[in-house]
């Protein structure tokens, strides 16, 4: 998996200086760029071009950048602690995100990063395999009856496996 992400073009857009240390040093396969606030990430996104983007949504307009890259046809991960919650999760994948990842799950980025490269490669764009792996990290952060509440917007995202697939799939 880190053969496929070498030398990939990156940028990190995060307001937490040792998120993006972090995130660097997990990257370290890629060429990374990064910024801690929307202007820096602006201007980046301008100037150059990336094979994907990882924004976190708090503290530096991720839903703006989000509407950016989208207009590039940049994938893009959401990477977030503070805006963690279905609303977001649902709100992210609608305005185009391919992925939307707890901070605490960074760890294993270079997995869902390459997952949407990969896709965005094959035309995929509705790959899914990040919340298959993050679903009872999902159900566990946002009890068991989100799925219930955000029934219709799941679907509407092709997000509906049930617990059994997911278990199948694993």
């Amino acid at each position: 998996m880190t053969e496929a992400l070498k030398g990939k073009k990156i940028l990190i857009v995060d307001d937490e200086p040792d998120v993006l240390e972090t995130l660097c040093e997990l990257l370290d396969m890629c060429v990374v760029d990064y910024a801690r606030n929307f202007e820096t990430a602006e201007r980046l996104l301008g100037e150059n071009s990336y094979d994907a983007a990882i924004f976190d949504i708090m503290g530096v307009k991720g839903y703006d950048l989000l509407q950016i890259a989208r207009g590039r046809d940049l994938p893009a991960l959401m990477l977030t602690a503070h805006a963690l919650s279905p609303d977001h999760l649902v709100k992210s994948l609608k305005g185009g995100a391919f992925a939307y990842i707890p901070k605490d799950e960074m760890v294993d980025i270079a997995i869902y990063l390459d997952d949407i490269i990969q896709g965005k490669l094959k035309g995929d764009r509705n790959s899914r395999n990040w919340f298959t792996k993050l679903s009872s990290v999902f159900d566990r952060k946002f009890g068991s009856d989100w799925r219930i509440k955000h029934k219709k917007a799941l679907q509407d995202l092709d997000l509906t496996h049930t617990r059994e697939e997911l278990e199948k799939i694993l």
